[in-house]
């Protein structure tokens, strides 16, 4: 390759490339790996095209992989028209189009499943590009980037493109430890300036201080001031807020009595106002982050209502062609059902959403209409900021705080900067704007805080599941697969992270033995050591014996709390809680159950082993109507009536268990040593005792230290060790002139990729799928993709109309997912996720036939709405799934092959088949 390659491809370049850009692809071209942190819209995917350039010129191919299938379909697009179809293909998990092509995009998991069954796609491959490498960091898919950069063939050049991160440095590191020479670069400088703003009430204020921030950023610091005008408004805006509190007197802020006057303050400017604002203001278009689908549907309803227009007759026009164009191929049933004439209208007006739960066709018009500039005001979900290409003037975040599908937590800066990163459009802007919306508990200093660090670190989520093991030791064998666990970059920031302990550990030591020393002279020669080791020796058994018996005590509460029944009345032992109690909700956990219950008190609420000091005992049982409503006050004091009235009675002592100290036979064996020791009945100096109390502890401090270094340095081996042992317990590992080796069921388990893999491959092995109608393998198969969006309700296909064959087949499958766990835990492994039929009965009818109306509407009378966009994703799960069954049963299992071919067909249809 000569250097007449870099001016080839910018010559072909409508812009100027900024420095690090030229050093990236000067890197490139002299052989070197690189890795590029720059902010979002900043253009480090320039340097990828510039490996996909120097691909094409030098006859060898290039895999450009994206972690969504959205993004890999828009930059497939965008390469297609750059260098041509005949030179572009697209695979993802249900998509291929021309994979022998010179430069192929797909996901990272695709490329992960190419590099385990060695593809033969692989062959002249010389660059590889994965953008969004900070996906690493993932808890659910990150190991999969990982898996990729160390199973890549050394001659490869790896383009790794990522958003700004706080240990870049680190990173680099590894991946030239791991793939050879790599250039670091690292870019903080947005093209288009970001200026931060808040909205309070209806005024806009700079989040910063103007004049103070350009002399900042002229001289390369950092130290923000916060808007004077900005903190003095939002004091005032709390203190007249607090001067409406119920009780509150508005003159001194104390409690006082009266009702109070209305808090007019504290509702939100409407959402339609914000719009309007930020029209006047020139800021728009706007992408609005509302964190939730409901939410970003509610602000669509809201704008409908309000006067807001944001387009003219002739852009209504042109956006009126383009939505016909996307729902060509929908029926009119679907449409209505789908809430089409408001989404339309919409559309038209110049607003939208855009979140998961909506159709991929609904969701690629609103992205074309936002990028022509037609719709310029977009409610969206922080999936938006994934790395779709929906550039934005301004970016609006309603809230700091986000539901993270367990619990709600705040915006990391990471997360901040990723969303608000959207603002600014290269070419287009000469500035960005984000705006923050001011509540009342949101301070100007929290909103700085966010805004001033840009960065966030990077940290390995690489952990070894049944998958990676077997295809690891497949090709590697047991050493190389540890060899290469330890390669990973999650086994070298843990060797990083103990360093410090290490040598803590070192220091200890040292002073230990000096202490020793000290020890034996004050016992004048006597082996007082030996009896110091003996009693900490006592101590500490003593210690486990009570730990021991604890968690006895805590199973067999959590045993007794999984079986309890509704209307099972209990006492409750311990905390404040104490008394009698009624069961109304028993717990479906019985790993860690909660049941639900209501106390003597009218108290209601959840109650877990931590409750009892005591065995669990039902004292009773008490009839719990079946419309019972025990959230309400009223419900409460009902059944806590009924409590009080029964006949029951909590007892009135608990019996106190044998305590396991006086029974241990190794407790009383140290015992005795220690007693029968010279120095224990000797006269001892109390400074004698302070040193040995000394010791004692800094020997415990050591050990705990000790082992904490050795659970770090090797605790990817100790888990890739305890999966290989359980697969070999369960018939996919054999030994083989010593050695392990795959069994035929091992070998496909090496070709499944599924959270539920093993579990997969049983249901397989056992014959659980034989004797399924195409719809009812599809519909049991999801139940080992789907996850509720709620709380799981089980494995109880209550009141769904599904065929006996599917129903048999589910309780086969959790027979199966119990067994899978129970055998984890011999192994002491994370339990395998649980089984979800939640998705069961809408794919058991779409696959048998059913119209997306009549699942949809199905699955909302059922209680359980699916919103369209959630259908098309899980079918399309499903249907990869089903693919992977089909072709690791194609041998040993013909027919199961052939049903799963038909199941395929039955799902992949209509809306599944026609939404990309």
């Amino acid at each position: 390759m000569t250097s007449s390659e870099f001016d080839s491809f910018t010559a072909a370049l409508a812009f100027t490339l900024d420095p690090f850009q030229i050093q990236g692809c000067r890197a490139l071209e002299q052989g070197r790996g690189v890795l590029v942190c720059a902010p979002t819209g900043a253009g480090k995917t320039v340097v990828g095209e510039f490996a996909v350039h120097l691909a094409l010129a030098g006859g060898t191919k290039c895999f450009y992989t994206t972690p969504i299938k959205a993004l890999s379909n828009q930059k497939h697009a965008e390469l297609t028209a750059r260098y041509g179809a005949q030179n572009v293909g697209l695979l993802t998990g249900d998509t291929a189009i021309n994979s022998s092509a010179p430069v192929v995009v797909m996901t990272t998991e695709v490329l992960r499943n190419m590099l385990y069954a060695n593809s033969a796609t692989l062959d002249g491959l010389s660059h590889v590009v994965m953008d969004e490498v900070h996906y690493l960091a993932d808890r659910f898919r990150g190991a999969v980037w990982e898996e990729v950069i160390l199973h890549l063939p050394q001659d490869v050049r790896l383009v790794s493109l990522s958003a700004t991160v706080s240990n870049a440095e680190e990173f680099g590191a590894w991946i030239t430890e791991v793939r050879g020479s790599t250039e670091v670069i690292v870019d903080e400088h947005r093209p288009v300036p970001l200026w931060q703003h808040m909205l309070v009430g209806r005024r806009l204020f700079d989040l910063f201080d103007t004049a103070a921030l350009r002399t900042a950023q002229e001289s390369g610091q950092r130290n923000l001031v916060l808007d004077a005008d900005l903190v003095r408004y939002v004091k005032q805006r709390e203190t007249l807020d607090r001067s409406f509190e119920p009780g509150i007197n508005s003159r001194t802020g104390r409690r006082a009595g009266g009702r109070g006057r209305p808090q007019m303050t504290r509702r939100p400017i409407p959402r339609p106002d914000v719009i309007a604002l930020l029209d006047a203001e020139g800021l728009l278009p706007a992408i609005t982050f509302v964190f939730s689908r409901s939410g970003c549907e509610q602000a669509l309803t809201q704008c409908l209502r309000s006067p807001v227009v944001l387009t003219d007759q002739a852009q209504a026009d042109e956006i009126g062609r383009i939505v016909d164009k996307h729902v060509a191929e929908f029926s009119p049933a679907d449409l209505d059902l789908l809430g089409y004439e408001e989404w339309r209208a919409a559309l038209l007006r110049g607003f939208a959403a855009h979140h998961a739960g909506m159709l991929p066709a609904f969701r690629h018009a609103v992205e074309e209409l936002f990028v022509r500039g037609l719709v310029r005001a977009v409610f969206a979900t922080e999936t938006l900021a994934l790395g779709i290409n929906m550039p934005a003037r301004t970016v609006v975040l309603e809230r700091l705080v986000k539901y993270n599908g367990e619990s709600h937590v705040e915006l990391t800066p990471g997360e901040y900067t990723q969303l608000t990163g959207r603002a600014g459009r290269r070419g287009i802007d000469i500035e960005g704007h984000a705006v923050v919306l001011w509540q009342t508990g949101v301070r100007p200093q929290e909103v700085a805080g966010l805004a001033g660090a840009r960065t966030f670190p990077l940290v390995s989520s690489f952990l070894p599941g049944y998958n990676m093991s077997i295809n690891l030791l497949d090709r590697l064998g047991r050493d190389g697969a540890e060899r290469l666990l330890e390669a990973s970059f999650a086994q070298f920031q843990a060797d990083r992270s103990v360093v410090g302990l290490a040598k803590r550990v070192d220091r200890g030591e040292k002073e230990l033995a000096t202490l020793g020393a000290q020890i034996t002279e004050a016992a004048g020669g006597a082996d007082y050591l030996e009896y110091v080791r003996l009693r900490e020796a006592v101590r500490t058994r003593e210690r486990s014996l009570r730990r021991e018996h604890l968690a006895d005590r805590r199973d067999g509460t959590a045993t007794a709390l999984a079986e309890l029944r509704r209307g099972d009345v209990i006492a409750v032992t311990g905390g404040r809680r104490r008394g009698l109690a009624l069961v109304v909700e028993p717990s479906g956990d019985r790993r860690d159950p909660k049941p639900v219950v209501v106390t003597e008190s009218s108290w209601s609420g959840r109650v877990g082993a931590g409750d009892f000091v005591g065995d669990v005992e039902v004292l009773g049982t008490l009839r719990v109507p079946k419309n019972a409503d025990y959230r309400s006050g009223r419900g409460k004091r009902d059944l806590a009536s009924t409590l009080r009235n029964s006949n029951i009675s909590a007892p009135r002592q608990q019996t106190k268990a044998s305590r396991p100290a006086a029974t241990d036979t190794q407790l009383a064996d140290l015992r005795a040593r220690m007693r029968a020791h010279p120095a224990h009945t000797g006269q001892r100096a109390p400074e004698l005792d302070r040193l040995a109390e000394r010791y004692a502890r800094l020997e415990r401090e050591i050990t705990a230290s000790a082992a904490t270094v050795r659970a770090t340095t090797s605790s990817l081996a100790v888990t890739f060790e305890r999966i290989v042992a359980l697969l070999g317990d369960r018939g996919y590992i054999e030994t083989v002139d010593g050695e392990p080796a795959l069994t035929e069921s091992g070998h496909r388990l090496a070709r499944v990729y599924s959270e539920s893999d093993l579990l997969v491959c049983e249901c397989i092995e056992d014959g659980v799928f034989d004797g399924l109608d195409p719809a009812g393998l599809a519909a049991v198969v999801s139940a080992l993709v789907f996850e509720s969006r709620g709380e799981r309700g089980g494995m109880l296909l209550t009141g769904e109309k599904v065929p006996g064959a599917v129903r048999s087949a589910l309780r086969d499958v959790a027979d199966r997912w119990t067994d899978i766990v129970a055998a984890e835990a011999a192994h002491r492994l994370e339990p395998s996720r649980e089984p979800d039929i939640g998705f069961v009965a809408p794919m058991h009818q779409w696959a048998a036939g059913g119209t997306l109306a009549a699942v949809l509407l199905a699955a909302g009378e059922r209680g359980r709405p699916l919103p369209a966009g959630d259908f098309v994703r899980w079918c399309r799960q499903v249907i990869d799934l089903l693919d992977q069954i089909r072709q690791t049963s194609f041998d040993t299992r013909p027919g199961l092959a052939t049903v799963a071919t038909s199941a395929i067909a039955a799902v992949r249809r209509g809306v599944v088949a026609e939404s990309g």
